[in-house]
């Protein structure tokens, strides 16, 4: 792995879904960027944890990769939207049938930084594997501020689709008004010498 290039992620934000199933046929298939050889899918009660697999030999096993977390939940998805079937008039029916669903499985990438992407080794790769699953993911957004080679990337990706990102440098509130709202303990006449 090059310690040269710099790679690093400092902002990210995700509230991705996609089914489960989905994710498992998406991990099988996928590419991985250099340095991972492959994603290790663990399942620990309702926490899902995809693990960075590292292709340098001399990483021991022992070090603990980037791995990305999601918690796994239960949707109930129909095959018509009972919303449509309700608001539509039906009169050769009598009575109304019972819509066909079924409760499905869903990964879930919510939270910032540290909930859905962990540990620095190999951290900027499983960003990569991150913004390719939220290509996948039918539902949900992912935005990001990363740098790759010294220069800072904005990503942002909105039910599975890439959509245009600056990154913006802006004063914050804290750093405007600290010099007026701390307190002057030199004149603090409560306090004697």
């Amino acid at each position: 792995m090059s310690t040269e290039e710099s790679r690093h992620v400092y902002r990210l934000h995700s509230t991705l879904e996609l089914p489960l199933e989905d994710l498992r046929e998406h991990l099988e298939e996928a590419t991985y960027p250099d340095g991972i050889t492959d994603v290790e899918l663990t399942r620990r009660n309702n926490t899902l944890i995809l693990k960075a697999i590292a292709e340098d030999d001399s990483v021991s096993k022992y070090t603990p990769t980037a791995q990305l977390k999601a918690s796994v939940t239960e949707n109930r998805v129909y095959e018509e939207d009972p919303d449509e079937r309700r608001n539509s008039f039906r009169w050769d029916e009598e009575e109304e049938e019972e819509i066909e669903s079924e409760l499905v499985e869903f990964a879930a990438f919510k939270g910032d930084r540290e909930t859905v992407l962990q540990n620095s080794l190999l951290q900027y790769e499983m960003f990569l594997v991150l913004v390719d699953i939220a290509q996948a993911a039918e539902k949900g957004t992912l935005t990001a501020i990363s740098e790759h080679g010294g220069e800072l990337e904005a990503t942002r990706i909105v039910d599975g689709e890439p959509r245009p990102a600056d990154v913006e440098v802006v004063e914050g509130p804290r750093e405007r008004n600290s010099a007026k709202s701390g307190v002057n303990w030199r004149d603090n006449k409560f306090i004697s010498d």
